[in-house]
């Protein structure tokens, strides 16, 4: 009989205890995978990969009781020998070996050299083989990244007194209406997978004033271009009693600089990896959508096709032009045709055309929509009956504004977009673990 009375202590370190003060010297135990093996004849150089990076380590023959024939790469071990001080070694350390310990061997040979520094392969491959790839120390380090855009998304929103909620992703009825829903059968009745936590969301705000969620939408658009995915990670609040969409935008703007501070604090070494430089988000220029078309339209001499909805290259050209005015690498455009906007998009009272709402571009590129939300039942079932819609799903939701809601609104920023704008790469599955799309359906 025993009890478990916490966290058991490890005799193997870790490379940010290798690291600490006054461990030169000492004999050290370390475990990990090996990562690359440098045979240099009597001595050679085994590379551990661990969590926090890599520990080079020297084998000397006649030294290191193990034969270096019986190790190879994708092995895991647990390695025992003297830290000392190296200037060509990963982070200036390297540990001479007495001892090596197989914990494990792998049966075949890597499909991919994960050892190189930047994987020499097609996008295909590297998500054909996406738990071996996310071994390469460049490929994990944008993971860890974005780790920290959702870390600083929740630990701002917690500071700002917002409630973390989890939705159901099966429903009754998409929150957006339209034809891009995933239709499933649910016990013998007809159920979606939900397309956002919208409607739940909203619900929230009447419970916590503050609400929040991370968490996986589903798109069943048949688009196969490079920022589209049918399955995505959406970072959304909701927030109420709000004096105009522009609490929402001012949120955002501070969950950016949070976020861009956390990452330069705690992901140093990640930007580092990937060459990344933080934009300024200290402030963010906001314009109108109409504004916004007509003024591309005149510095890039681009005709205006679609009135009611901003086109990619629109979007990009709009992120030219901010940057180009205004040395930002964002832009709200606020005041989305009531057209392009869902039935619970809150109108313009100055002119109903228009909604109290905005997208933020970041680079050009669409990473956020957001708005003022109606609170008001009546309002809710006028617009319902101008898009000839019913209330067939939406009872709940409804029933929740005939007993009061306070002036309301919220966002959702694409996690997976946000990423790869944010480290530039050119195709969102580069920031997506397990791409859902037209044509993945695995790993």
């Amino acid at each position: 009989m025993e009890f478990m009375t916490g966290v058991k202590e490890k005799e193997t370190l870790e490379l940010s205890e290798l690291l600490e003060e006054g461990r030169l010297g000492e004999e050290v135990k370390v475990n990990g995978a090996v990562h690359t093996i440098r045979d240099m004849g009597t001595v050679a150089f085994v590379i551990l990969r661990k969590r926090e990076g890599l520990v080079q380590c020297v084998y000397e023959e006649g030294v290191t009781k193990f034969d270096l024939k019986d190790l190879r790469e994708a092995a895991t071990v647990e390695v025992t020998g003297k830290l000392t001080e190296s200037e060509k070694a990963p982070n200036g350390i390297e540990i001479r070996l007495s001892e090596i310990k197989v914990l494990s061997m792998p049966k075949d040979s890597l499909p991919l050299t994960v050892s190189k520094w930047k994987l020499n392969t097609s996008l295909e491959a590297k998500l054909n083989y996406r738990s071996i790839s996310l071994r390469n120390v460049r490929e994990r380090a944008k993971f860890k990244i974005q780790e920290g855009i959702v870390r600083g998304f929740r630990e701002f929103l917690y500071k700002e007194g917002f409630t973390e909620i989890h939705t159901p992703k099966i429903g009754a009825k998409g929150a957006e209406g339209g034809s891009n829903l995933f239709r499933l059968d649910y016990f013998h009745r007809p159920a979606v997978l939900e397309q956002s936590p919208q409607l739940y969301k909203q619900m929230m705000v009447g419970v916590f004033d503050r609400v929040f969620e991370t968490g996986p939408v589903f798109r069943a658009e048949k688009h196969n271009t490079k920022r589209h995915l049918n399955e995505y990670t959406s970072l959304d609040f909701e927030m109420g009693y709000i004096d105009s969409f522009e609490d929402i935008m001012a949120m955002e703007t501070g969950f950016l600089q949070y976020t861009m501070e956390l990452l330069k604090k705690d992901y140093a070494k990640e930007l580092k990896i990937l060459d990344v430089t933080l934009p300024d988000v200290s402030k963010i220029p906001a314009i109108r959508f109409d504004e916004a078309k007509q003024k591309v339209s005149e510095k890039y001499d681009r005709k205006i096709r679609n009135p009611y909805d901003l086109e990619p290259e629109e979007e990009h050209l709009i992120g030219q032009y901010a940057k180009e005015e205004w040395g930002s690498d964002f832009v709200f455009v606020t005041y989305y045709p009531s057209k392009k906007r869902p039935f619970y998009a809150m109108d313009d009272p100055q002119d109903e055309k228009f909604t109290l709402s905005f997208d933020l571009l970041f680079r050009g590129l669409e990473i956020t929509t957001g708005g003022q939300r109606i609170h008001d039942y009546d309002m809710l079932m006028e617009k319902l009956e101008k898009r000839g819609m019913t209330e067939e799903g939406l009872e709940t939701y409804l029933d929740t504004f005939k007993h009061g809601m306070p002036p309301h609104g919220g966002l959702g920023i694409g996690m997976e977009r946000l990423t790869m704008q944010l480290l530039g790469e050119d195709n969102v599955r580069e920031t997506t673990l397990f791409p859902r799309d037209l044509s993945r359906l695995t790993p």
